[in-house]
């Protein structure tokens, strides 16, 4: 076993072919003929793939990769955290399933609070008190049971027999271990899985076994969805809670369901657009910036361009502005305005208010942006039959909570803070306190992640997503433009330099490379606050390329082991 895992990191399948015209001048895309998976793990990435070999369809291989990602990419890829998927058939079927995280039955509106009416010790991100009720596993049960065709337990057998027979620790693992360490040395449980029995680091190449996490893969394996929310898992994160001070219990798990959602639909320069609904706003959000920017000439103006990068900047500023405003779990906010953001005559009138030669103002008396974590994952999948799967997951922070559950093995989110910890409260400095998320018992938190698809035609073209917290819907959104507007093909479209603006703060943040000086000049001059930060999430994506009869690939090399593989 351990020399096929160490094939495994060197290698994958793809099929050779001549360079094709779409290649010259940029970065060539993996390719292959039967199917593809991008994802921030080589190995989850050729789990997927063997599933896909292995007969199984779009669905089956994105459940097989999720469960390998919760063994060998911990900061973000789990069965404790949380997160959306996005399914398009080439039939023309599309859903989503939601599967985001929820507050406990015992959480309360100002439970974070200390006596001043703050947030006592940044509770809602650090601690017990900051985990929700996890959705993993029964969101990847529930689009199973819909849409996937091979039998479960030879879905999550990939990654049962990864944890228990162990992988070697890549650079990337050891780098983030030990950037970590302090975390996981607050829980026993934690050091216990993410440092050797003496209290050492890991090293390059060493084995890492995962033996508690495997045992838990097992009743998933065995039970299904109850394999987590029911029995003796159940039991043993209910009394890990209490002897901790968390709020979970066991009526909470059992009564967590993932649901099936109709998605966010629109057209852009005649491809559909695919992604998810509240409470993500990243498809709402997505589409709105869409519709207004498909009264712009994007192509004429040029790759980001002082002009391009303006009128982003000034699509995001107001799309951002009402995302803080109106989106949160649909569940618990009746009227909210879905289909007035997402219409093409509200795009209109947003259009209208953008000046061409100056940035308008930010008023931080509206709606501040709440902090949200980057380290998320993504994967994207496209089977041999062109259905196509985005999914993006998420502990919230980099290995979220740190807090391991003592026996189970697996890692539990912080996704607590995604909720407005400080009702009425809305200022300049990132606090929002807007009645839309706000907490309640069995309240899902607002995210950005944003799984996407677009279809021509009826039929899947490609899927794409990120990690990145709130940066995840302008990630998503480049990448989109750079495809169709730019026709940069996907591996390209993926590595360009992104920018980031999301209302308030009214800085613009810009990959430090690949903006010119005088791009920044004549950007700046038009008013706007260009600040470098460092890269901007890690976007997988697959496109499925009809005329040629194949399926092209991309893993973004900003972040992580990452692979696109086919075969």
């Amino acid at each position: 076993m351990q020399h096929r895992i160490l094939q495994l990191l060197v290698s994958f399948t793809i099929l050779s072919f001549a360079i094709p015209a779409w290649a010259e001048g940029g970065r060539i895309p993996t390719h292959a003929k039967n199917g593809m998976v991008s994802s921030a793990s080589r190995l989850a990435s050729e789990v997927g793939m063997e599933t896909l070999r292995n007969g199984g369809n779009a669905v089956d291989a994105a459940v097989a990769t999720a469960f390998a990602l919760a063994v060998t990419w911990p900061s973000a890829g789990n069965i404790g955290g949380g997160g959306f998927l996005v399914y398009h058939g080439n039939d023309g079927h599309a859903t989503t399933f939601d599967f985001r995280e929820k507050a406990p039955l015992a959480a309360t509106e100002e439970m974070y609070l200390g006596v001043d009416g703050r947030v006592a010790n940044n509770s809602n991100h650090f601690g017990p008190l900051a985990i929700g009720v996890p959705g993993t596993v029964a969101g990847l049960w529930k689009a199973h049971q819909e849409l996937g065709k091979l039998p479960w337990a030879a879905l999550v057998a990939p990654a049962v027999r990864l944890a228990r027979e162990g992988i070697p620790i890549s650079y990337t693992l050891q780098w983030s271990f030990t950037r970590n360490a302090r975390r996981f040395q607050q829980y026993p449980s934690s050091a216990a899985v993410f440092l050797k029995a003496d209290g050492s680091f890991y090293e390059l190449g060493d084995l890492w076994l995962q033996p508690d996490l495997a045992a838990t893969l097992e009743l998933i394996q065995q039970n299904g969805r109850d394999g987590f929310y029911a029995g003796e898992n159940a039991r043993r994160l209910a009394a890990f809670m209490a002897d901790i001070g968390g709020l979970i219990t066991e009526e909470d798990l059992a009564l967590y369901e993932a649901i099936e959602r109709e998605p966010i639909r629109s057209s852009y320069r005649g491809h559909e657009i695919i992604s998810m609904p509240p409470p993500s706003s990243g498809g709402v959000v997505l589409v709105e910036m869409l519709n207004i920017l498909e009264g712009f000439d994007l192509a004429e103006m040029g790759h980001n361009s002082a002009q391009y990068l303006h009128v982003l900047t000034e699509t995001m500023r107001r799309a951002y502005a009402d995302r803080a405003e109106h989106l949160g779990d649909p569940d618990f906010n009746e009227g909210m305005p879905v289909e007035r953001l997402v219409s093409k005559q509200y795009a209109d009138s947003l259009r209208a208010s953008i000046d061409l030669e100056r940035a308008s103002a930010s008023d931080p008396e509206q709606f501040a942006q709440a902090y949200e974590s980057e380290e998320t994952t993504h994967f994207s999948v496209v089977d041999s039959e062109g259905n196509m799967v985005s999914l993006t997951y998420t502990l919230e922070f980099g290995y979220g909570s740190a807090i391991v559950v003592e026996g189970g093995g697996y890692l539990l989110n912080n996704e607590m803070g995604d909720f407005n910890a400080v009702p009425g409260v809305t200022d300049a400095n990132g606090l929002i306190g807007t009645a839309p998320n706000l907490i309640r018992p069995g309240k899902r938190p607002l995210s950005s992640m944003t799984p996407t698809i677009v279809a021509v035609d009826g039929k899947p073209l490609f899927a794409v997503g990120s990690p990145g917290g709130k940066t995840i819907i302008n990630t998503v959104l480049q990448v989109i433009l750079n495809v169709i507007d730019h026709e940069f093909n996907i591996a390209e479209s993926i590595e360009a330099p992104r920018m980031h603006h999301q209302w308030l703060p009214d800085v613009t943040r810009m990959e430090p490379k690949g903006f010119s000086p005088d791009t920044r000049r004549l950007y700046e001059a038009m008013g706007h606050r260009p600040m470098s930060r460092g890269t901007q999430g890690a976007a997988m994506g697959v496109y499925h390329d009809r005329e040629l009869g194949l399926f092209l690939g991309a893993s973004d090399s900003r972040r992580g082991d990452g692979a696109a593989v086919g075969y």
